[in-house]
C-alpha cells in the first residue's frame, strides 16, 4: 500500500530519520548501480520527476511504489530501511520497540504513516509494518502489488476495501488478500493502528493508483 498526489505550490522537505534515510539510500543503490534517474524511471514507471523527489525528501512514497523501485534496483523493501546494524543472513532478526523505524506522520501524499518492523533483515520474503491509516482517501486511489497481504487492526475501525468488497474491521479482526486485487484503507472516527505484513511470491513491483472514472474494472 503511487498514484499522483495533488499538486501543492512549493513543498519543504519532509522532516524525519526514516524518510531522509529512504531518499539518501535510493540514490546511493542508484548510483551504485550506474542507474540515471532517468534509467531509473524507465525501469519502474514512475517519473523523473517524482524519484528526484524521494531522493531530496519532498515525497515519502507509500509502500507500493517502495517495492516497485526495490525490484527495479535488485534489492528487498528492507534496503532502504537499513538504519544502523543490518542482518543478511541470520536465522533470527531482533527490532526492540525503540529501535522500530518510523516515516514522518502525513508524510505520504495519501496521509498513512509505516512504521517498519523488521528494516535490519535485507533478505526476506515478508515485510512487516505497522499502519497508522489515513482518516479520508481519495475514491480513486487504490493500491496494488505483487504478493499478499496480511492486515490485523491493533486499535481502532477500519474501513478496508479489495476489489469491490469493503468490510469495517474493528479491534482483533484480520483480513488476508491478494494483494495484485485493488484495495485500500482508512480510519473510523478515532486513530487505527494495523499491523501490516506484505509477502511476495517473487520480486515484483506495486504502485499506488487513481482509479478511472469509467466503468473499467481494476485498470489504472
Amino acid at each position: 500500500m503511487a498514484g499522483k498526489p495533488r499538486r501543492n505550490a512549493r513543498r519543504a522537505p519532509v522532516k524525519g530519520a526514516a524518510h531522509d534515510g529512504i531518499g539518501g539510500r535510493l540514490h546511493a543503490l542508484r548510483t551504485m548501480r550506474g542507474l540515471t534517474l532517468a534509467g531509473l524511471a524507465d525501469a519502474t514507471g514512475l517519473t523523473k520527476s517524482y524519484l528526484s523527489k524521494i531522493e531530496n525528501a519532498h515525497k515519502v512514497p507509500p509502500i507500493a511504489t517502495l517495492s516497485r523501485i526495490a525490484h527495479a534496483l535488485g534489492t528487498g523493501i528492507g534496503g532502504f530501511f537499513g538504519g544502523g546494524r543490518t542482518q543478511a543472513r541470520e536465522s533470527a532478526s531482533l527490532v526492540r520497540r525503540g529501535e522500530r523505524l518510523g516515516v514522518v506522520r502525513g508524510g505520504t501524499a495519501f496521509g498513512y504513516d509505516y512504521v517498519a518492523l523488521a528494516h535490519r533483515r535485507l533478505a526476506k520474503r515478508m515485510d512487516p509494518f505497522i499502519f497508522t491509516f489515513p482518516s479520508r482517501m481519495d475514491r480513486h486511489v487504490f493500491f496494488e502489488h505483487d504478493g499478499e497481504e496480511f492486515v490485523f487492526v491493533l486499535s481502532g475501525s477500519v474501513v478496508f476495501q479489495v476489489g469491490d468488497e469493503r468490510w469495517t474491521l474493528a479491534e482483533g479482526d484480520s483480513l488476508y488478500f491478494d494483494a495484485q486485487v485493488p484495495h485500500r484503507g482508512w480510519s473510523v472516527g478515532r486513530e487505527a493502528k494495523a499491523l501490516v505484513v506484505v509477502s511476495a511470491r517473487e520480486a515484483g513491483s506495486g504502485v499506488a493508483r487513481r482509479r478511472p472514472r469509467a466503468k473499467r474494472r481494476k485498470q489504472a
